[in-house]
């Protein structure tokens, strides 16, 4: 059984915007929406691009009918303007086996951007790469075989090599429950991927007891790999807690800092959340409360960091700090 944890608080460090306020919700959308959330972000030629999940006909009781892949621009980050049409549905995977698309991530490399995202198919759950210059027309480089999902990429090639962070779903091997870990993957072309090894297993985590996952696109630094992680842990007590007849879990940010040269060693990690459940968006509305899903993390010329994430998976929020604080949370590992 899966130890209790304690309440978390989010780290000094961050500043949420305007005390938790949403910068995304259905509201802004111009077509049908209901949830808003897990969306990737990134700076590409001068504005800000958000790529968003959008999960829309409740049928009532736990799940939804549509799921899309929304984009909206920015010039400053925080104020955001909606493409009237999706960007990525089912229909634009041409192929008959994939029956949702979802939770994207945006990563730049070498002047191209690059989506990562999920799919769900009659067959199991994959993870594709694919690449736009337009954010007309998207083309698919990759797709894992099931299961894998919540892939994200490295923005520049390390040694020679694309490297990728990705949580496989090894259910069969670890009992038929919820014990997922960070792997790491390298890739010569973006297309075939192997060299595969654990980077994080969720005994790493001192506040999950259920799993974790990559986040947000790692940024550069001096001092390393700035890298955002999802952390869960599940409590059986919690009851209901959303909109589902229960939800159980608690979804938290995490971060730690992986070595430049070689990013599957990891130098330092902060053991405490950054980001923890605490404001109303958070904890007491929406359609799966406690949750906190970080999905972009950018610097700024200034050295401030801003972090995107998804919030009790309704809204998508943002959060900022300082790249030399964040760095100075992630102590050495041991």
């Amino acid at each position: 059984m899966a130890r209790m944890l304690p309440e978390f608080k989010s780290s000094r460090a961050i500043t949420r915007y305007k005390g938790g306020e949403p910068i995304l919700s259905k509201k802004d959308i111009p077509y049908e929406a209901e949830c808003i959330f897990n969306a990737g972000v990134a700076k590409y030629r001068g504005r800000y691009v958000m790529v968003f999940r959008n999960d829309y006909q409740f049928d009532g009781e736990g799940a939804f009918g549509k799921c899309v892949v929304g984009i909206a621009f920015s010039q400053d980050g925080i104020q955001w303007e909606v493409r009237d049409k999706p960007f990525l549905t089912v229909e634009d995977m041409k192929d008959p086996d994939v029956t949702r698309v979802y939770d994207p991530r945006l990563t730049v490399i070498e002047d191209r951007c690059y989506l990562c995202f999920a799919v769900d198919t009659k067959h199991g759950l994959r993870g594709g790469i694919a690449v736009t210059d337009d954010f007309q027309t998207v083309e698919v480089l990759s797709l894992t075989v099931p299961d894998n999902r919540n892939m994200v990429l490295f923005p520049e090639r390390i040694g020679g090599k694309y490297m990728r962070l990705e949580r496989p779903f090894p259910v069969y091997s670890r009992g038929g429950t919820d014990r997922f870990d960070i792997w790491m993957s390298a890739s010569p072309d973006l297309k075939y991927w192997g060299e595969s090894r654990l980077l994080m297993g969720v005994e790493d985590v001192p506040y999950a007891n259920d799993k974790i996952g990559p986040g947000a696109p790692p940024i550069k630094t001096d001092a390393g790999w700035l890298t955002l992680f999802h952390a869960v842990d599940i409590d059986r007590t919690r009851g209901k807690n959303g909109w589902e007849s229960c939800w159980q879990k608690r979804y938290c940010a995490g971060i730690m800092l992986l070595d430049l040269e070689n990013p599957s060693k990891i130098i330092g990690m902060y053991r405490e959340p950054l980001i923890a459940p605490e404001t109303e968006y958070e904890v007491e509305g929406g359609f799966r409360t406690n949750v906190i899903f970080p999905g972009g993390l950018i610097l700024e010329d200034d050295g401030t960091v801003k972090i995107y994430y998804g919030a009790s998976d309704t809204v998508e929020c943002l959060a900022t700090a300082r790249v030399e604080d964040l760095i100075r949370l992630c102590g050495p590992i041991g």
